[in-house]
């Protein structure tokens, strides 16, 4: 499959301010459309903040300030021809809590799509109301998809975007403003790593860089391999081109199919040979 994308991976200490939200998000899509870019990567809550860590809750938030800078973002990506990505949140119609949400705006400065956030920690579900769909699009004839923060613990939603034809996932994630190293300094971008390797993605990676961050954003290879990150706890703009068409070391290759149609092992099924079957003996 051929087909380039250059990607602007974007992180900024998003907070519970939209104003100054805004203002980053905008100075992030100047720069990096500057550079080159032809699709923006924001942070999960890039627009909001993240509720529970930058604000209380999102019971007080101004959902008509938010629609305008909103809008605001809109106006620039068609301005500026490009794609943006941007982490919000989205009101739902009744009592429901609103999606955690990435905005999918196109280079005319219209709604694609949003991705509606799956899988909601506990303490999420205070905030926010799980989505139920995937969302893609293609880009520059490059397959797209995009996942949130805790959705990379499920392998399953990497294997389902395989399935569809993914290339290029966008993963927006939450992890700062904590009090200093724990589990996610060592378990985020690894775990996205594998998700990478095993599936043959692209993925572009956008954390907020709030301190303390754990982590900071990256572009991971199809794989595995970080191909390239910013420095943690700083702002910055990472601007990549990532090629369908380059070869990576790929041992699954003619396996894996096989095993996600349920055959777990590339050898006989069953071998008829007693030293074969008797698993107690040496």
């Amino acid at each position: 499959m051929a087909g380039t994308l250059t990607i602007g991976t974007c992180q900024f200490p998003v907070s519970g301010d939209v104003g100054r939200n805004l203002w980053w998000i905008c100075r992030a899509i100047d720069r990096a459309t500057d550079r080159g870019a032809d699709v923006i990567h924001l942070p999960e809550a890039a627009l909001t903040g993240y509720p529970g860590v930058d604000l209380p809750d999102l019971s007080g938030l101004d959902w008509q300030l938010l629609l305008k800078a909103t809008e605001t973002v809109m106006a620039l990506a068609a301005r500026r021809k490009v794609w943006v990505l941007l982490g919000s949140a989205h009101r739902l119609s009744h009592v429901d809590k609103p999606h955690n949400c990435l905005y999918i705006i196109g280079p005319e400065g219209r709604l694609v799509g949003r991705y509606d956030k799956r899988f909601c920690m506990p303490s999420e579900l205070r905030h926010y109301t799980p989505g139920w769909h995937f969302e893609s699009f293609q880009i520059r004839d490059v397959p797209c998809s995009a996942l949130i923060c805790f959705d990379l613990r499920f392998p399953e939603l990497y294997r389902q975007l395989y399935r569809a034809g993914v290339r290029c996932v966008f993963q927006s994630c939450y992890n700062a403003r904590q009090s200093g190293p724990s589990i996610h300094n060592h378990i985020m971008v690894q775990t996205l790593q594998a998700h990478a390797a095993c599936n043959r993605f692209w993925i572009s990676v956008a954390n907020s860089s709030g301190f303390y961050s754990p982590y900071p954003s990256c572009i991971i290879q199809p794989d595995g391999k970080v191909m390239a990150s910013l420095r943690r706890n700083r702002p910055g703009i990472l601007v990549q081109t990532i090629d369908l068409g380059l070869s990576f070391y790929d041992p699954m290759a003619g396996i894996r199919e096989m095993a996600m149609a349920g055959r777990l092992g590339n050898g006989p099924e069953r071998l008829d040979d007693p030293r074969s079957i008797d698993t107690k003996s040496l």
